[in-house]
């Protein structure tokens, strides 16, 4: 074998031991890296979303604590007595809850059914205004940041029931009939935009079903406290810390 092929072997050999040796180093590196799925990712997702949540409740718990702490800190400085304090507490809670009477700014909204002798639709019931059509002006109401609303004098709350009766409408337990006098309390811009804009369900109402919509802006809107009691048969509070 002459000079020249023993260097080519020599040469052969070494770009086989390299490149044996690559492939291994880069087999160990793929070996290390997870690959990534459709399922991989959900489950990440679920976890940061479950984590925002935990985040979410924490500062919600710091807050809570802190104005625990500035309460004694008020009265440590003899600024107001327990008594006081814990009155305060009482109204907010009762504020908070709707067992109290509500002031502020907002709109007044009165419905009736169709008055026009020809008849919308298919139907007469496209001519009366109905439990849903109740439900989804309040969805929107709430939407743009209703903070207390009533109709016909019955506050609205989240244990409230809104049901058909034929041509009245029972809520809390009353029957109540047209014309329907919705009031919300809140910023009065952005709940006469949910009622006016076009395309919003009471807009619909008013304009291709000829419902009765009038909407007003107050500055002085009164809404009565919410009067019946909530009997939770099954909710039990939970206890802090668990």
């Amino acid at each position: 074998m002459g000079r020249l092929s023993k260097i080519n072997v020599i040469f052969f050999v070494s770009c086989l031991s390299i490149g044996m040796a690559l492939s291994m180093q880069a087999k160990q590196h793929l070996e290390s890296y997870t690959p990534v799925t459709l399922k991989s990712i959900q489950v990440s997702k679920n976890d940061i979303a479950a984590l925002n949540g935990e985040i979410g409740e924490m500062k919600e718990l710091v807050e809570k604590k802190k104005k625990e702490l500035s309460l004694v800190k008020s009265v440590d400085k003899g600024n107001k007595s327990i008594e006081e304090l814990l009155t305060e507490e009482v109204s907010d809670a009762k504020a908070q809850s709707g067992y109290t009477d509500m002031e502020g700014p907002g709109i007044v909204i009165k419905m009736r059914d169709n008055q026009d002798k020809e008849i919308v639709g298919y139907s007469v019931d496209y001519d009366i205004i109905h439990d849903v059509d109740i439900l989804n002006i309040f969805n929107d109401l709430r939407s743009a940041g209703a903070e207390a609303i009533s109709i016909n004098g019955q506050r609205i709350m989240s244990t409230s029931e809104i049901k058909c009766g034929g041509p009245i409408i029972r809520v809390n337990g009353k029957s109540v009939g047209t014309p329907f006098v919705i009031k919300a309390i809140g910023d009065p811009k952005l709940l006469y935009a949910a009622i006016n804009a076009p395309n919003s369900y009471a807009y619909n109402l008013k304009n291709v079903f000829k419902i009765e919509v009038e909407s007003r802006i107050e500055d002085s809107v009164e809404i009565p406290a919410y009067s019946k009691d909530v009997d939770y048969k099954f909710a039990k509070p939970e206890k802090e810390g668990e």
